[in-house]
C-alpha cells in the first residue's frame, strides 16, 4: 500500500506558506489548509496553493446541523481540494447529507470524517461525558461514518490497525499525530513515527511542524517521503 506525505500547513501568514511550499517544490503532492489559515484568507489561499500544482485538503472539520454542513459542503465544492474534513460526531444524518451533495456536485472529493482527536486522551475524552476509551470511541466513530457513506477516517496512527480490522482495507485512513523519531511531541498524545505508519497501513500521514521547523524543509520532507516509501 502507497503512504502519501501531507504538509499541515499550519503557519501564521499566506507569504509564509506559500515562500515555504515553493522552496519544498514538487517532491510534496499535498497540503492540508487548516483553520488559522482559511479564516484569515478564505478561498482564495486554497486556489493559490492549488495553482503552485499541489492537492488541498481542507481541514475545517464541519460540524453543525446537517442543512448547514450540506451547504458548507455545497459551497466548499467549487474550490480546488481533493480532500474535506467533518466531524463524525455530528451524527449520520449530517455525514449522509455531506455526502450526497459531494456525490452530486463534485464526486472526485473525498469526505473525511474526524473521530477523537490527536490531542484527547483518556481523561481529556472523559471530560467530554465519554466514557468509552479513545480506541472505542474512534472505532464506534468510525463505523458510524463508514455507514453513512463517508470513504475515509481521520484517526490516530495507534488506531490504524484496529480501523483496518473494523472497515476493511478500501477505507482511506489518514493519520496526524505523525513524528519523526527524533522531533518533539509537542501537544499530541497518541503519536507514531512516519514509518510506523506507514507500515501498519496508513494512506496518507499529516506532519507539520517536523517540516515547519526544520532548517531545511525540503530536505525534512525527502527525509520523510524516504522513510515511507522504503
Amino acid at each position: 500500500m502507497t503512504c502519501n506525505l501531507i504538509l499541515a500547513l499550519d503557519v501564521e501568514t499566506k507569504e509564509e506558506g506559500l515562500a515555504l511550499l515553493q522552496r519544498i517544490g514538487p517532491s510534496l503532492k499535498t497540503v492540508k489548509i487548516g483553520l488559522q489559515l482559511f479564516t484569515r484568507y478564505g478561498p482564495t489561499l486554497v486556489e493559490e496553493v492549488a495553482a503552485l500544482g499541489y492537492e488541498v485538503f481542507l481541514d475545517l472539520k464541519l460540524h453543525d446541523i446537517p442543512n448547514t454542513v450540506a451547504k458548507a459542503v455545497q459551497s466548499l465544492s467549487a474550490l480546488p481540494i481533493s480532500m474535506l474534513t467533518l466531524h463524525a460526531s455530528g451524527g449520520a444524518e449530517m455525514m449522509a447529507g455531506a455526502d450526497k451533495i459531494r456525490q452530486a456536485l463534485k464526486p472526485n472529493l473525498t469526505l473525511l470524517a474526524v473521530t477523537v482527536l490527536t490531542s484527547m486522551n483518556q481523561r481529556a475524552l472523559a471530560e467530554t461525558g465519554v466514557a468509552a476509551s479513545p480506541e472505542s470511541q474512534v472505532a464506534v466513530l468510525a463505523k458510524l461514518a463508514q455507514s453513512s457513506g463517508l470513504a475515509g477516517i481521520v484517526c490516530s496512527p495507534l488506531e490504524i490497525g484496529l480501523l483496518r480490522r473494523e472497515l476493511g482495507p478500501e477505507a482511506i485512513l489518514v493519520t496526524p499525530g505523525i513524528r519523526p523519531a527524533d522531533s518533539s511531541a509537542d501537544e499530541q498524545k497518541r503519536i507514531m513515527t512516519p514509518t510506523q505508519a506507514a507500515t501498519l497501513g496508513a494512506n496518507h500521514i499529516v506532519v507539520g511542524r517536523p517540516i515547519l521547523q526544520a532548517p531545511d524543509p525540503q530536505a525534512a520532507v525527502a527525509r520523510i517521503l524516504s522513510e515511507i516509501s522504503g
